[in-house]
């Protein structure tokens, strides 16, 4: 890929082709601000070719036996594993983040594509048991035909191998559409597969793109990871034809840490799910209920840990934060924390906005955040911890309650009871005493505002394929 500006081209049916409208978007680099490349804005006639490739491929696709498929994705997986440096350099210059963890992050949605070949080979693509009198009954689960995979800009690479996997496996084609403000990654690694033509499909550009592909009469099933806002738009375009969606949206997560729990332990548990990716996951903590017995090492810890965060480590210790994605990013962080202090939070740590080129924020700690505060009603996706002290257990669970969001939770607690309560939250997700953990097999819908749509395991292949029911009776013979 040429290292100056250039515009990209999408990968439609196996082949490089230009955009077939001339407007275009810029890419920049969030830590200096220049221009690193230029992206086709893209428009209906480029979704409908992405689509109609998608369609043509569909029959011999889904023609080709599971253990072929598995080859063939096992294939993918072991191209990306193969090039994740080269991977993570690009998502640093399109969207900012460490090296170390952007090469993380690949990593994991290599291990989660693995993943998804383990249960296809588990998965009951054909069930037959007995039916009435002498009937037979078999259920088998066909591939839907065509999904649009819509990603958003901060794991291009990881979203697209936590969910492409589940898609082909089943039998459907695809058509991938990451944000125009992260499209480097998967143009690179586009250029490393090798698929059937049009089984696997590169549509670039930003909504003149992604709504009508998400509209298209020919996709079977949109599949989208991004904002409430813009997921509620594809959902409904989706829907307009009669079609599936499953939709990841927003988060505003919130964690409680209990009374009895090692409070710097703590402060390091949340102070990477808060900071790590500057904030920018769907799933980072953004709220924190802290229980009044140790609330105060505990922030003491955490306002030590967002210090190291913003300076950056030796190596043994977190990396300097990266920037965030764009100045309208940034712009959205400061106004939440500028809101809570208004409402009188207390600022302990970082704040404001740094001298000097790039997006850069740093890692923020507040106290005595409103309930009616933006940073705990809204999503901020940015490296901010918000803390609430609370008197009990009791008054942590009901806080976390209210929020419209449900993407995922996280319990700090050493009392059996207190973690039994864990389904009292409104979440997709509860991780109990370690953010992010528990690896890849698991299956899980968000609540709320936050998405719809099981996802994980058996689920991904449920949300890939129909069920069709063959009953078969004997003929009466002659």
């Amino acid at each position: 890929m040429p290292a100056g500006p250039t515009l990209l081209k999408n990968f439609i049916g196996g082949e490089w082709v230009p955009a077939a409208a001339s407007a275009e978007v810029p890419v920049v680099d969030p830590r200096t601000e220049t221009l690193v490349v230029r992206v086709p804005a893209g428009s209906a006639e480029d979704a409908d070719a992405a689509v109609r490739a998608a369609r043509a491929a569909t029959s011999d696709w889904a023609a080709t036996p599971l253990r072929e498929r598995v080859r063939l994705v096992e294939r993918v997986a072991n191209a990306v594993e193969s090039h994740i440096a080269d991977l993570a350099k690009l998502e640093r210059r399109e969207m900012g983040k460490p090296l170390r963890e952007a090469e993380l992050f690949i990593r994991s949605g290599v291990q989660a594509l693995r993943s998804s070949i383990k249960h296809a080979h588990e998965y009951q693509f054909v069930e037959a048991h007995a039916g009435e009198g002498d009937t037979q009954i078999e259920v088998v689960r066909l591939p839907l035909g065509v999904v649009a995979l819509i990603v958003p800009w901060n794991f291009t690479v990881t979203n697209v191998l936590l969910a492409v996997g589940p898609l082909l496996l089943a039998g459907n084609t695809v058509v991938v559409k990451p944000s125009e403000k992260a499209p480097l990654s998967a143009v690179r690694m586009f250029e490393l597969l090798e698929l059937p033509r049009g089984v696997l499909n590169l549509l670039l550009g930003d909504g003149r793109a992604g709504e009508p592909l998400a509209a298209h009469p020919g996709v079977d099933l949109v599949h989208f990871t991004g904002s409430v806002k813009t997921g509620q738009t594809v959902g409904a375009l989706a829907a307009s034809n009669l079609h599936r969606a499953v939709l990841e949206l927003g988060g505003n997560d919130p964690a409680i840490v209990d009374a009895g729990v090692d409070p710097a332990w703590a402060a390091q548990q949340l102070a990477y799910a808060c900071f790590v990716n500057s904030g920018q996951i769907c799933t980072s903590v953004e709220r924190i209920y802290v229980h009044t017995e140790i609330a105060d090492a505990f922030i003491e810890a955490l306002v030590a840990q967002a210090e190291v965060y913003t300076k950056g480590g030796d190596g043994s210790e977190p990396s300097p934060l990266g920037p965030l994605v764009d100045a309208r990013q940034r712009q959205i962080v400061h106004r939440h924390v500028s809101d809570a202090v208004s409402r009188g939070a207390e600022l302990l740590a970082g704040g404001y906005l740094p001298d000097g080129p790039g997006f850069y924020y740093p890692a923020t700690v507040l106290l005595g955040v409103e309930d009616e505060a933006d940073l705990l009603q809204e999503e901020t996706f940015g490296p901010v911890a918000p803390i609430v002290v609370v008197r009990d257990f009791d008054e942590a669970i009901d806080r976390a309650q209210r929020s419209p969001f449900g993407l995922a939770a996280t319990i700090l607690s050493a009392d059996p009871r207190n973690i039994s309560r864990a389904q009292e939250l409104p979440a997709g997700i509860v991780w109990i005493n370690e953010w992010q953990g528990g690896g890849f097999d698991r299956t899980y819908e968000p609540a709320g505002i936050s998405g719809m749509g099981a996802t994980g395991g058996a689920a991904s292949y449920d949300a890939a394929t129909r069920p069709m029911t063959i009953v078969h009776a004997r003929a009466k013979a002659r």
